[in-house]
């Protein structure tokens, strides 16, 4: 059974021609070959919607549609439809009026349809990605990076215009100098960078020596790049301008850096919060004390243990974490998470006074133990 055209565009019959139109490019601009190249479930969507909008668009095929559904674009069909043999309008049995369509998309894609004046020898450049590694430390106050990377640049000699004289160009005769051609694909059509002069729209008679027309040629670029203090593993930064050179006056490309951050030994981060985990001697969770631990400024600080602290007891440093990016300095909070570390390879004094001290301590000392001793004795026996 063929699927209802009004619930392929997500309209209801009562929407007007705007809706109508304004649901489809939606789904066009989704489902379009160019944008899900060798995707065959966005192919087949992209069809049942363009099939759908052809009917819908058409006052009499709409009201004939509503009348007989599919039935009346079928040979035989209802009488009163009779005039729409196939989908493509009077007799057509295709979609003959495909272009029509297509030439819609100007507005959608960019691109201009049929007949379009444009010509346009400009070739813009490619946006560039570059992967950098920082420590916590950097990520924490911020730091210039240089970096070296080899991109397609602005060749000096013909000034990025590809030709030796700068007029020994001539408009290319396959596309017209639009720059694009147009092939059938099945029941569409699609519109491909020209071929022959590879989108310019423009034939050089005379290319450059040293970049052999293109007006552009790769070579090292040197370039030193702001990474913002409380940067998080992940980010990207973008620098305008700085990725591929355009050629023939196109727009340059955009360089963005890809920002990782190494593990660290001591420090895990967690959004703009810094977590550690240090171990304390049992005698300093029993009495209590102070230890230095680490922090994030690359120096100590003093952490006060309150007597009777057990292992996963947690402390707050408030505003001793990760700087909060782009918030004019403020931080986020230092998590210490403590274990108590039981004493090994004990003398045998040390054993002595150990044995001593536990036959000392009362049973209040250790709430916790007791009570799951209680517990246990009462079921088990």
């Amino acid at each position: 059974m063929s699927k209802d055209y009004y619930n392929i565009l997500g309209v209801s019959k009562s929407a007007s021609d705007s809706e109508i139109k304004k649901s489809y490019r939606k789904l066009a601009m989704k489902y379009h070959p160019d944008k899900n190249p060798g995707d065959k479930e966005a192919e087949k969507k992209f069809k049942e919607a363009t099939a759908a909008y052809e009917i819908l668009k058409d006052p009499q095929k709409k009201a004939a549609y509503d009348q007989y559904g599919h039935d009346a674009f079928e040979k035989g069909g209802g009488n009163s439809a009779s005039g729409f043999n196939g989908m493509g309008g009077q007799g057509s049995g295709g979609f003959s009026d495909f272009e029509d369509i297509f030439s819609g998309f100007s507005d959608i894609f960019g691109g201009g349809g049929r007949g379009s004046s444009r010509r346009r020898a400009e070739v813009e450049g490619s946006d560039i990605r570059y992967n950098i590694t920082i420590d916590i430390f950097e990520a924490f106050k911020g730091i210039n990076k240089n970096i070296k990377f080899k991109v397609a640049s602005t060749c000096e000699k013909c000034s990025g215009s590809g030709s030796k004289s700068d007029k020994g160009t001539s408009t290319c005769g396959t596309c017209g100098g639009s720059g694009k051609v147009r092939m059938q694909q099945g029941l569409f059509i699609v519109e491909k960078p020209c071929h022959v002069c590879n989108g310019s729209g423009q034939i050089i008679k005379d290319p450059c020596d040293k970049c052999h027309g293109e007006g552009r040629y790769e070579k090292n670029k040197n370039l030193s790049v702001k990474i913002p203090a409380g940067i998080d593993d992940g980010n990207r930064i973008r620098v305008a301008g700085e990725g591929e050179a355009g050629a023939r006056g196109g727009r340059d490309g955009d360089l963005y850096v890809f920002v990782s951050i190494k593990n660290h030994e001591f420090f895990t981060r967690e959004h703009n919060d810094i977590h550690i985990e240090i171990p304390i001697k049992m005698t300093t969770a029993a009495l209590g004390g102070s230890v230095e631990i680490p922090t994030i400024e690359n120096s100590k600080a003093k952490l006060t243990i309150p007597a009777g602290s057990q292992t996963n007891n947690k402390f707050r440093l408030k505003n001793k974490g990760m700087t909060i990016i782009n918030s004019g300095g403020r931080r986020g909070d230092m998590y210490v998470k403590i274990f108590v570390e039981t004493p090994v390879k004990l003398n045998e004094q040390q054993k002595e006074l150990m044995t001593q001290l536990d036959k000392s301590i009362a049973e209040k000392c250790n709430p916790k133990s007791q009570s799951f001793f209680n517990k246990f004795k009462k079921i088990f026996g």
